[in-house]
C-alpha cells in the first residue's frame, strides 16, 4: 500500500469521528497559537525597545549623577568630556522637567528640555521649520524655545508656531523653530516629539538649579564606544574622588542588555507556550490507542486480506500527524490574529517571525509523529487472529 492510500484511509477513519478528531487537535492548536502570539509580541517589544534607544542618536555615551549627595553633574563637566575625551565630537548636556506651557487660551502639561546648540547633531533631530538653539542663546540666557512636532501640534493646532509667544513655568518664551516628528519614544525612553527645548542656561534658571540632569556625548565614527566609556568613567572618578559618583554607559551596552533580556523572555514565552503542545501530543496518542482498541477488528480484517505491518503502521501514523499538522495550521492562523488583537488593543507592538512560525509548525508536526508512533506500532503488531475475534 502507497502513502496514497495510507493518507485517504487516515482522512477517512478521522470524518467518521469528526468532532473527536477536532478534539483531539485542539491541544496542537492551543499551543501553536500560543507560541505564535507570544513569541511575536515579544519579538515586536524587543524591536521596539531598539529602535527607541537607537533613536536617542548614533554611537552615543550617556554619563548619569550619581544619587549621593553633592555628585551632581554641572556644565563644566560638559565641557571637560567635550574637549579632553579623544573621540568625542560634541557632548550636550540635558535638564529635563515637567511644566505647563501656555499659549493664547490652550496650555499642555509637557517636558522641558534645557540643552544646548548640538542636541540636534548629536540626537540625530534635525529643524523642520524655523532653527535650533544658537550658541548666543545659551550664553545670554535668552527665553527662547524649539518644539517637538507634537507638542507643536497640540498647542497651536495647524497654527504655525514659530515667531508666537508661549509662558513656560510662568516665563515668557519665544518659538523660534519645530523639530521634524522622529516618531519614537515612550516604552524606555521619552517622547522627543513632545518635548520642548530650550536653552540649557535659561532652564538652570527658571528651574532653580546649577546641575545637569545627564550628559550626551556623540562618539566619532570608527572610534570605540567602549574606549571613550572608560576614559569618562576614569575622569569623572577623578574629578569627584568616588568611583560610584556617576553612571557612565554606551548605547552598544544598553542595546547589549536589552537584546539580552527580551531574547531570554522571548524564548521563555516560547518555552512555555511549547508545553501547551507537549500536552497537545499526549492527547494524540491517548486519542489514538483508543482509536486502535475501537478498530481492533477492522486492523484484523485488513490484515487477513493482505495488509502488512508496515501498512497499518503508515494508516495511523500518517492520521496522528494529520491531525497534528492541520491543529498547527489552524493554531498558526489563530496565533497571528491573536498577536494582531493584543497589539491593537494593548498598544503592544508584535510582529510575526516566519523563522518562529515554521519552528512551531515544525514542533507540531513533530509531536504528530513522536506521538503517533507507539499508538501506530501497537496496531502493526496486532495478532489477526486475536484482532478478528475482537468484538
Amino acid at each position: 500500500m502507497n502513502l496514497l492510500e495510507s493518507f485517504r484511509l487516515a482522512l477517512d477513519g478521522l470524518r467518521t469521528n469528526a468532532m473527536r478528531s477536532f478534539l483531539t487537535m485542539l491541544g496542537v492548536i492551543i499551543g501553536v497559537g500560543a507560541v505564535v502570539t507570544l513569541v511575536s509580541v515579544g519579538t515586536g517589544a524587543s524591536l521596539e525597545v531598539t529602535s527607541q534607544v537607537e533613536a536617542l542618536g548614533s554611537n552615543l555615551v550617556i554619563v548619569l549623577p550619581a544619587n549621593a549627595r553633592g555628585r551632581d553633574l554641572r556644565l563644566e563637566d560638559v565641557t571637560m568630556i567635550e574637549s579632553r575625551v579623544e573621540g568625542v565630537i560634541h557632548a550636550v548636556p540635558s535638564l529635563r522637567r515637567t511644566a505647563t506651557v501656555v499659549w493664547g487660551g490652550r496650555s499642555v502639561e509637557t517636558d522641558v528640555v534645557g540643552t544646548t546648540e548640538y542636541m540636534p547633531a548629536v540626537q540625530n533631530h534635525p529643524v523642520d521649520s524655523g532653527r535650533f538653539l544658537s550658541s548666543q542663546d545659551i550664553l545670554y540666557r535668552r527665553q527662547v524655545a524649539v518644539f517637538g512636532a507634537t507638542a507643536a501640534q497640540d498647542l497651536f493646532g495647524l497654527k504655525n508656531p514659530v515667531g508666537q509667544e508661549v509662558l513656560i513655568q510662568g516665563y515668557p518664551f519665544t518659538v523660534v523653530g519645530v523639530l521634524t516628528r522622529k516618531g519614537q519614544g515612550g516604552m524606555i525612553t521619552p517622547d522627543t516629539d513632545s518635548q520642548v527645548y530650550v536653552p540649557i542656561t535659561t532652564a538652570q534658571r527658571i528651574f532653580g538649579t546649577t546641575r545637569v540632569g545627564a550628559i550626551y556625548a556623540s562618539v566619532a565614527g570608527g572610534v570605540d564606544a567602549q574606549v571613550v566609556t572608560n576614559h569618562i568613567t576614569r575622569m569623572m572618578e577623578l574629578r569627584f574622588s568616588d568611583p560610584e559618583a556617576v553612571q557612565v554607559f554606551s548605547q552598544e551596552q544598553i542595546l547589549a542588555a536589552v537584546g539580552s533580556v527580551t531574547g531570554i523572555l522571548t524564548i521563555l514565552l516560547g518555552a512555555i507556550a511549547g508545553i501547551s503542545l507537549l500536552v497537545g501530543g499526549i492527547g494524540i496518542m491517548n486519542i489514538m490507542l483508543v482509536s486502535v482498541t475501537e478498530r481492533t477488528r477492522e486492523i484484523g480484517i485488513r490484515k487477513a486480506v493482505g495488509a502488512k505491518n508496515r501498512d497499518i503502521l503508515a494508516q495511523f501514523l500518517v492520521e496522528s500527524v494529520i491531525i497534528s499538522l492541520t491543529g498547527g495550521l489552524i493554531g498558526i492562523g489563530l496565533g497571528v490574529l491573536g498577536s494582531e488583537a493584543i497589539s491593537h488593543l494593548g498598544n503592544v507592538p508584535s510582529v510575526v517571525s516566519l523563522g518562529w512560525v515554521g519552528v512551531a509548525f515544525g514542533f507540531a508536526a513533530a509531536v504528530g509523529v513522536f506521538f503517533g508512533i507507539y499508538p501506530a506500532m501497537k496496531a502493526a503488531r496486532l495478532d489477526p487472529i486475536q484482532a478478528l475475534r475482537h468484538d
